[in-house]
């Protein structure tokens, strides 16, 4: 439960520091007080959105901050999951944000994340506002209400997981099959790019090689003359002029003559001898060579037109060179063999789907077997409770109905049927129901569920719109039972009714101090309580009367 509430620097409350009891409280106030302003605080510290400009002018920034008692609610797995100590007699939560808009959260003085601190806070305290009979329109609603009585959490999240899985499966197979037709429109196509890359069947460095191999081709005469003339230079010519290599011979030849008794000339001699066999065989290769060059018109006829399809290719698919195009087709190969890869996996999504759905059918029969209990308990609880909330007349009924798809939380669709009047059918609640009507369903259902959820702090702003005199007395009859199990139920109300049922009382108002307005609240002693009650009863004049009935009030 929330033991104990500080505000500051919030909208127009300056400084709140003020204790909560146990059980059955009320809040009153004239309106514009500052109760929704309290509400509102209390919003941010359950993760609501943070905004500078509820921050008071002028101060740096507002905090607000509720120390809870949760002993007993089975929280500690969730402070373990989230790296937290678990203070059981006293957990803090707390919210700051700054006049630059940057907001901070804590738990037990350890800085947590917005999303951590509403996870935590929506564990402890449901905040019922003015408006939050709308929800009886929410089929999502209604069906929560059924769930949260059926008890079975586990298999909802069972479910859930395996519709997650399901629509998550058809999002890919849809893209799948997308992706596979655009592709299969360009299959000829690719076809036919790679047929003809495999059949030119390009070679690592082509390029240059047949470069190289249609310039020797084409210039094959001036070549071979030129092999032959430098052949001459080596061997020497028909007029037996000496060649080079004849030369060196004889060089050597004249060396050893003279090494014996000249040893300063061997160093040459050898080095001379070194290059004339170097020089020899150079000869012979350039002979071998001279003779190996032949014109060859065939020949060069066939290199270019080898080098102009390669050089067409290159072109055709914008590539630099034989080793791109190579790249190009294994990256087309590449892409045909997906084709088939993503026939397979279309056919593993195709076996996943039918897989998971009927995993969710099993499981959506058994939450239709759960709800189909669960609907005739909250049939017959809330019409009890209607009657204890003067409404003895009045039908409710939970239709469950199912639809022919698997939906998000199964196959179920609630409605809920209301009629105040037995000689009426009932309808659905949105449609029939009147506002006090509406807040009287919707108690009942925040009593029936609080005893299911066992959820420490709720809060009612409001919850007796449309209701008066003896209803009023009945629905806080309903709010005091709501405690009974330990919970915790502070309402904040405009009824006498109401007001006098509470153990204990607070009074929120407002006050012109050095030309600035600002809220505040104090718990009401037993004296300033009949007044206060009394006030409510008679408006501004306070009478004798009023006073008198205020303390019959209290004291039924």
């Amino acid at each position: 439960m929330l033991s104990h509430l500080t505000i500051s620097n919030y909208v127009l409350i300056e400084a709140l520091d003020i204790d909560l009891q146990p059980g059955f409280s009320v809040m009153t106030g004239e309106t514009g007080a500052g109760k929704s302003i309290i509400l509102g605080a209390l919003g941010l510290l359950m993760g609501g959105r943070a905004d500078s400009a509820s921050i008071m002018p002028g101060a740096a920034k507002c905090a607000v901050e509720g120390i809870f008692s949760i002993e007993g609610y089975g929280m500690q797995p969730l402070f373990e999951e989230n790296g937290l100590d678990y203070e059981p007699a006293e957990c803090i939560l707390r919210r700051e944000v700054t006049a630059a808009g940057k907001s901070r959260a804590f738990v037990n003085d350890s800085p947590v994340s917005v999303a951590t601190l509403r996870q935590i806070a929506l564990r402890l305290l449901d905040i019922h506002s003015q408006h939050s009979n709308l929800l009886l329109e929410n089929p999502t609603f209604q069906l929560g209400i059924i769930d949260t009585v059926a008890g079975h959490s586990d298999l909802l999240r069972q479910y859930r997981d395996c519709y997650a899985r399901l629509v998550e499966a058809r999002r890919q197979l849809l893209q799948a099959e997308d992706d596979l037709a655009k592709r299969q429109g360009d299959e000829d196509y690719l076809r036919f790019q790679l047929d003809q890359l495999d059949e030119f069947n390009p070679q690592p460095g082509e390029d240059e090689e047949l470069s190289q191999l249609q310039s020797a081709l084409s210039h094959a005469e001036e070549i071979k003359m030129a092999l032959s003339g430098i052949t001459g230079l080596f061997d020497g010519d028909a007029d037996e002029t000496a060649g080079i290599t004849d030369s060196l011979r004889h060089v050597c030849q004249s060396m050893q003559q003279i090494v014996r008794v000249y040893p300063a000339i061997k160093e040459y001699l050898e080095r001379l001898e070194s290059v004339s066999i170097e020089v020899r065989d150079i000869a012979d290769d350039i002979s071998r060579q001279a003779e190996d060059v032949e014109y060859n018109p065939q020949r060069l006829q066939q290199v270019t037109e080898r080098l102009d399809k390669l050089y067409a290719l290159e072109q055709k698919h914008r590539a630099g060179s034989a080793e791109e195009l190579i790249s190009i087709a294994a990256d087309i190969r590449s892409q045909l063999d997906s084709l088939t890869d993503s026939a397979d996996s279309i056919l593993a999504l195709q076996q996943q789907i039918v897989a998971e759905t009927e995993q969710a059918t099993k499981l959506a029969a058994k939450l239709s077997a759960g709800r189909a209990k669960a609907a005739k308990q909250v049939e017959k609880l809330i019409q009890e409770t209607l009657v204890a909330m003067d409404m003895p007349a009045a039908r409710f009924s939970a239709s469950v109905t199912k639809s022919d798809e698997l939906l998000p939380m199964g196959t179920d669709v609630v409605t809920f049927l209301f009629s105040a009047n037995k000689s009426i059918a009932p309808r659905a609640l949105a449609d029939v129901a009147s506002g006090g009507e509406m807040s009287r369903v919707m108690l009942a259902l925040k009593a029936l569920t609080s005893r299911q959820t066992h959820l420490p702090t709720i809060i009612f702003d409001e919850i007796d719109t449309g209701v008066s005199g003896k209803v009023a007395s009945s629905m806080a009859q309903i709010m005091q039972q709501m405690c009974n199990s330990g919970g915790q139920v502070l309402a904040i109300t405009h009824l006498p009714q109401i007001a006098a049922k509470g153990n204990a009382h607070y009074l929120v108002y407002k006050e012109d101090k050095s030309g600035r307005t600002l809220s505040h609240i104090v718990q009401l002693d037993p004296e300033r309580r009949v007044t206060e009650i009394a006030h409510m009863l008679s408006g501004s004049t306070l009478t004798e009367a009023a006073l008198e009935n205020a303390r019959q009030l209290l004291n039924e």
